[in-house]
């Protein structure tokens, strides 16, 4: 892929910022989640590549656009998968929450897992405690580990796990061990990706969320020297023979390289609400500001990017 690549998918998530931000708080998520993916697609027409979305809004005939297996771009320049979550979070921004973004991720063709729109039993971890985690392990093995690596005790370690009923087994355990935690409502994909930065205050990530965030969010850990792994929880028939049509083995555990292949990809996300990691979309006037990470696994960069946009020159977010 090319490096110019790069700042040209900031674009697309600023857009897709900006448009869903002005829902903030308002309680209309799908209205939200329609200004982020409406926008995201018409900047994505302006991005010279040939780009194929393996990871969307669903199949064809449940999205109106960023689809699996739309394709994106202007059909010149590199041959990429397109992962996306044009609002990652939509619960967060009707009510106003913490943490919502606007991502996205982006590999050579064939190398991104076509994860299958269902449950994933997740681990995450930063750079420091990479291969000291094991998704079968018990919960006190995992947090020992992390202390470990990261030079502290259990008690200091802080777990993020997405307060849902199925995680209260988990909860319980951490507990027990005296390991801190904190609870996120919604927005998974932030909760990986701040592992692997020491500001945020989390090490670890715990329990079951969406298969295709579980695949952005290795992308982002990719580019950062981190780690995520999953296993695959359909919930129902149709979904177990939906993985054997796809020949997953659904024993196997996915780590990175199942997840992300190759040594190149690039995540792009910027903050709709404010978070640990990016601050929200400001509006004052006729002006809009933005907070974007955009990272690239081959070369190891990673940018914070801060956008002051003219929403008078620039009223639909694109110039084309």
């Amino acid at each position: 892929m090319e490096r110019s690549l790069s700042m040209e998918l900031v674009r697309v998530t600023e857009a897709a910022a900006l448009a869903s931000a002005r829902w903030m708080g308002l309680g209309f998520k799908d209205q939200a989640d329609d200004a982020a993916t409406s926008a995201m697609r018409d900047v994505f027409d302006t991005i010279p590549m040939k780009g194929t979305v393996v990871i969307g809004e669903g199949e064809m005939d449940e999205a109106p656009m960023l689809y699996i297996g739309e394709k994106l771009g202007t059909g010149y320049g590199p041959r990429v998968d397109v992962a996306v979550d044009p609002l990652e979070g939509t619960n967060i921004v009707a009510s106003g929450g913490w943490n919502a973004l606007a991502v996205l991720a982006v590999a050579d063709h064939g190398n991104l897992l076509h994860a299958p729109d269902m449950y994933m039993d997740k681990i995450a971890v930063g750079p420091e405690a990479v291969g000291s985690v094991d998704i079968n392990a018990p919960i006190i093995d995992n947090l020992k580990a992390v202390a470990k690596a990261k030079n502290k005790d259990v008690e200091d370690v802080v777990a993020t796990v997405l307060n849902r009923q199925r995680h209260e087994h988990i909860i319980a355990q951490l507990r027990d061990a005296g390991a801190r935690i904190k609870l996120i409502n919604d927005g998974d994909v932030a909760g990986a990706i701040n592992t692997a930065f020491d500001h945020t205050g989390v090490d670890i990530l715990f329990g079951v969320g969406g298969a295709p965030e579980g695949v952005i969010a290795a992308v982002a850990l990719k580019c950062l020297g981190g780690e995520i792994q999953g296993k695959l929880m359909p919930q129902n028939d149709a979904e177990i023979e939906r993985c054997k049509g796809m020949g997953i083995d659904l024993n196997k555990i996915l780590r990175m390289e199942d997840l992300v292949r190759g040594d190149d990809a690039i995540f792009s996300a910027t903050g709709v609400t404010d978070g640990e990691l990016l601050k929200g979309v400001q509006f004052k006037g006729s002006f809009g500001s933005t907070h974007t990470v955009v990272m690239r696994a081959k070369s190891g960069t990673v940018r914070f990017i801060e956008g002051r946009h003219s929403l008078k020159k620039k009223p639909n977010l694109v110039i084309r």
